[in-house]
């Protein structure tokens, strides 16, 4: 009997957080067959220096559906307005229904630990939803889930009040034109608002071409960052001359308010990737030590 696809879903806070942080993964498993759907829990409608609101969530609506048409993929947009996502009650019940609606092996989303306050919230609706996903007399119109999926924070350079701990690393290397083109996608985001923001708008080519050319670097940069923040992982991972020349990749650290993942289980969720396998409890080990092998997916 084949073995039924895997699914996918990424929760981030508004349209683009999910190709810009996960892309090549979700790349990766529509290539493999998997299914995988992208939520913005926002609409993106305060990201501009000159589109009105009610413009600009129609326009990042329909880039985010762009988007998802480069790999296959789904994308939903909430209505929430950006910038004004909480941790309430009811938009909890919203994310618990998401997840027992699509079902997924997997879920990626935001660390409660960001310099938006709408990373922070979608972090924390996730974390309070996933254990409530199976608890059958709450939300008793949507059948509550057997178990919990496997919960992976997607990578952040924070570090308090601690940084994040990179349980799988991916070489995005041969994906980074599928992410690009994921993210040219989103028009109105990479060549018009974070440029503005970053003061730069004024560098953004005009020609169609060019702007493609221009978003390579741009990206690069800003990517680059990334893998040196895990630069030692990269290492560790991929051996010193290929983890030193990496500059697009993906890192994932499982969360511990969900299902657990042995090794085996990590690889067949993170294919492509170098996986660690879990880190023992205290339970299992009064030194708190860890395992020094790794394996790659």
């Amino acid at each position: 009997m084949p073995t039924p696809p895997l699914r996918l879903l990424i929760l981030g806070a508004h349209p683009d957080d999910a190709e810009y942080h996960a892309g090549g993964l979700a790349s990766i498993y529509r290539e493999h067959g998997h299914e995988v759907r992208m939520v913005s829990m926002t609409n993106g409608q305060a990201g501009h220096f000159s589109r009105p609101p009610e413009q600009l969530a129609q326009i990042r609506r329909a880039e985010a559906a762009a988007a998802a048409r480069v790999i296959g993929a789904e994308y939903i947009t909430w209505e929430i307005p950006d910038g004004e996502l909480v941790a309430d009650i009811p938009t909890r019940c919203r994310v618990v229904r998401e997840i027992r609606t699509f079902r997924p092996d997997l879920v990626l989303a935001h660390r409660p630990y960001d310099y938006h306050p709408d990373h922070r919230a979608a972090g924390q609706l996730v974390q309070d939803a996933t254990y409530l996903v199976t608890v059958p007399n709450l939300l008793r119109d949507t059948p509550a889930l057997k178990r919990d999926p496997v919960v992976a924070y997607m990578p952040d350079l924070f570090t308090k009040p601690c940084p994040l701990e990179a349980d799988v690393v991916l070489d995005a290397t041969d994906r980074a034109g599928t992410i690009l083109a994921m993210l040219a996608c989103h028009r109105s985001q990479v060549f018009e608002w974070l440029p503005f923001a970053e003061g730069v708008l004024d560098q953004v080519p005009e020609d169609e071409e060019e702007r493609l050319r221009w978003l390579e670097p741009w990206y690069r940069g800003h990517v680059r960052h990334r893998a040196d923040r895990f630069r030692e992982d990269l290492v560790a991972a991929y051996g010193d001359a290929r983890g030193r020349r990496i500059d697009f990749c993906e890192v994932f650290e499982l969360s511990e308010y969900a299902a657990s993942a042995d090794l085996a289980r990590r690889q067949q969720l993170f294919p492509g990737a170098f996986c660690r396998p879990p880190r023992l409890s205290a339970a299992a080990t009064p030194s708190h030590t860890e395992p020094k092998t790794s394996a790659t997916c």
